[in-house]
């Protein structure tokens, strides 16, 4: 593995539901020590501060650490653990899966389980088996009293479970929690590479519980009280069997978001991000995602409102337990926002808003 692979090995199979994000926080100060100034918003989110040669204006990229994930409900009296989700899911893409259950006593394994198939009705079998109709078994048998034993109670996080994987396609990885680690990646990254010539003082932000409402955006963002701003997320690869082809092709290029369920982007902000990835040869796609939202949905309204955009990288089975990208996406992200931040002086960003 390269140092890039690496750090999506040690960011994805972080655990990090929303409301429980400090492990993916730690991994972001351990990787950006030295390289930026460290706080948090009251809800969590991180903030890195990385001075340029002015200190305005102020340039936020947001990358959220939250994964979608499980709660503890309740506990059966048999010991089977009934559970919600965090974020949305898709019953037929959690039945059977492996999860850890995180308790105070410890981690243990379990597996998504429900009514056998075998003894299902002809008109059950047609319907999408809803999470409430679930269980998590985590061994529960006769005599075994999983509450004392291992100490499960309401609210406990339940987190996937996968392992970072390089595919046959070697620029191609499996893992969870795609959504959003790789923008955490991005965050690093830029900061990282940014130097110290940038016109502007960049904030990198991990926000927390995005999954469910975009929290942490909104909090983080009315700290730093950005001039400009960007989210950077997944979006819907449509190069799959059953998808529409509309070209968010693995491996097509960084995407530009033009619309999503939470924002749309500004246009002045979205028109200056095509021209530098055309100038500087960065390979993109336009996307849109019709449900859902980004980070850039709340991020906007900060203060008098803020010119803010989303970049995103094209993944397959996103909100389950394994995603699928391309490496050359993510690096053409990275790319272009190094390349559109080192453009970003007063006069340029004044340009983005009238008056």
């Amino acid at each position: 593995m390269d140092k890039t692979e690496k750090m999506f090995k040690e960011l994805t199979e972080a655990s990090g539901i929303s409301g429980f994000e400090e492990e993916v926080a730690d991994i972001m100060v351990a990787r950006l020590k030295g390289v930026a100034k460290i706080s948090y918003d009251k809800l969590g989110s991180l903030v890195a501060e990385k001075k340029g040669t002015a200190a305005a204006p102020k340039v936020m990229i947001a990358g959220h650490m939250d994964e979608v994930g499980f709660l503890v409900k309740n506990v059966t009296k048999e010991g089977f653990i009934k559970f919600l989700p965090i974020g949305g899911w898709w019953g037929h893409v959690a039945l059977s899966q492996r999860v850890m259950v995180r308790t105070k006593k410890g981690d243990y394994l379990g597996v998504i389980g429900s009514k056998a198939p075998h003894v299902l009705k002809p008109e059950e079998r047609k319907k999408v088996l809803d999470i409430a109709d679930m269980y998590i078994d985590v061994g529960a048998s006769e005599g075994f009293d999983v509450k004392k034993k291992l100490g499960v109670k309401p609210g406990d996080p339940i987190i996937p479970i996968s392992d970072f994987a390089i595919l046959g396609n070697p620029k191609t990885y499996a893992a969870k929690a795609w959504d959003d680690r790789i923008g955490v990646a991005t965050v690093i990254d830029v900061l990282t590479k940014i130097g110290k010539s940038h016109p502007n003082t960049l904030y990198g932000v991990g926000t927390v519980q995005e999954e469910v409402g975009l929290r942490g955006a909104r909090t983080s963002a009315q700290m730093v009280e950005p001039d400009v701003a960007f989210a950077v997320d997944v979006t819907i690869a449509t190069d799959t069997p059953g998808s529409d082809g509309a070209g968010e092709n693995l491996g097509a290029g960084v995407g530009i978001m033009i619309y999503d369920g939470s924002a749309i982007p500004s246009r002045r902000l979205r028109d200056l991000v095509i021209s530098v990835a055309e100038k500087n040869k960065i390979p993109f796609v336009l996307t849109a995602l019709t449900r859902g939202g980004t980070d850039s949905g709340t991020i906007q309204f900060a203060k008098w409102g803020v010119p803010c955009i989303t970049l995103a990288i094209q993944t397959r089975y996103i909100h389950g337990h394994v995603g699928v990208l391309h490496r050359d996406d993510y690096d053409n992200c990275v790319k272009l926002l190094l390349a559109v931040v080192k453009k970003l002086d007063k006069k340029t960003v004044a340009s983005l808003t009238r008056g």
